[in-house]
């Protein structure tokens, strides 16, 4: 069930998306548990959180705008000239095409459960403390030796996939994408780097889709939701900017503790009826 968002609400919600889009702790998941604790807040809806990820999507091509129009520009190109279609841009931006297929295919099949059952709690706690150990475990065993230059059409297609695993909130895009990076041999930034752009198509195509329910009956208002958005791109932004300078030295055992203690915690309340699966 979806309930309205207020201002101080989504100014909330806002800052929880930009803080956890772009880490590997799922953003959907945190919303979902945020609005589970607060009286009066509920779920603020599948419709709700694709908008305000427009806000931290749009972060990213401000963030990697250099590289996004080299690979624009080279992709539309080399469709005229073959000579350019050996080109790295020309070919990540076929790899980014195809990415996007598993997450869109999968998301317009099970759009209904997507919006529905998968929204439980019960699905984020487990979600988070699954997800995390495999996140770990990836991290363990990477070689960190892949340059974003070396992917192929087969593993970019594996990092789509991945990215689908994020219609359950508690899996995590980024995280989903990374862990698959790592187990393919890829180095922590080049995995961070084409999951950041490969949720670009998905992220604008699902929240632009998803637009058209809000202000609705049981959709949140437009102010609110443009808050959200503004903030969630501001505080998204200053995110990366960490995110991306952190994981050059670290690794993400600190992500896989957080997202283990926070799904633990999770089923303990949903355990003693604090958290309700649904609300």
């Amino acid at each position: 069930m979806e309930h309205t968002v207020g201002w101080f609400g989504a100014l909330v919600f806002g800052i929880l998306q930009g803080l956890t889009e772009f880490l590997p702790i799922s953003s959907s998941a945190h919303l979902r548990i945020a609005g589970g604790l607060v009286p009066g807040w509920g779920d603020p809806g599948a419709a709700f959180t694709a908008v305000i990820q427009l806000g931290t999507e749009t972060a990213v091509v401000v963030y990697f705008r250099r590289e996004i129009w080299a690979i624009i520009r080279t992709w539309t190109l080399s469709l005229f000239r073959p000579q350019l279609r050996r080109e790295p841009d020309a070919r990540m931006g076929w790899y980014i095409i195809v990415g996007t297929l598993p997450i869109a295919v999968l998301g317009y099949l099970f759009q209904g459960t997507i919006e529905t059952s998968l929204r439980s709690l019960v699905f984020a706690g487990v979600t988070l403390i699954v997800f995390g150990v495999v996140l770990g475990l990836a991290d363990a065993i990477a070689v960190n030796r892949k340059p974003l230059t070396r992917l192929r059409m087969p593993e970019a297609l594996a990092f789509g996939f991945a990215q689908a695993l994020a219609l359950i909130p508690g899996v995590s895009r980024s995280g989903g994408t990374i862990t698959a990076g790592l187990l393919m041999g890829y180095t922590r930034e080049a995995a961070a780097k084409y999951s950041f752009l490969l949720a670009i198509p998905a992220v604008f195509a699902s929240g632009l889709l998803e637009i058209l329910d809000i202000g609705g009956d049981k959709a949140p208002a437009w102010g609110p939701t443009i808050l959200a958005t503004i903030v969630s791109f501001v505080v998204g932004y200053i995110v990366i900017v960490y995110f991306m300078r952190y994981i050059s030295q670290h690794n993400f055992m600190p992500f896989v503790i957080y997202r283990a203690a926070l799904g633990a915690l999770v089923l303990l309340l949903l355990a003693f009826g604090v958290l309700q699966p649904y609300v």
